[in-house]
């Protein structure tokens, strides 16, 4: 999945750079997705219909998902860089959350 809180052009756009061949990515959440607070837009996981002890999310700033902070793994935002391999160091890290999960200790949360 994909949860941004940009306009839905823009997630398309995102998309097409992402996963251009439509294999990766089986779904895309954009603004109008999200709950708007006071002029702000969070990402409610709620709405990926999953278990949220065993969903975490991605992203450079905690303001996008005040309601489900447990969730959430912070990762520096992205500048461009082709160099950058931020998210390859977090494979050892999702793998074990997955076997925690797995094993139904509890710890799947993104803590």
């Amino acid at each position: 999945f994909i949860y941004t809180t940009a306009k839905k052009d823009y997630a398309k756009k995102l998309l097409e750079v992402l996963d251009p061949r439509k294999k990766l990515i089986r779904r895309c959440l954009s603004q109008s997705d999200c709950v708007c607070s006071q002029g702000c837009y969070w990402k409610d996981l709620t709405l990926l219909g999953r278990d949220l002890a065993k969903t975490v999310a991605l992203d450079h700033t905690m303001q996008g998902f005040p309601a489900q902070a447990a969730n959430w793994i912070p990762v520096p935002p992205w500048s461009g860089d082709p160099e950058d391999e931020e998210l390859l160091r977090l494979i050892p890290v999702l793998g074990q959350l997955g076997q925690a999960v797995g094993r139904g200790d509890g710890k799947g949360r993104g803590q």
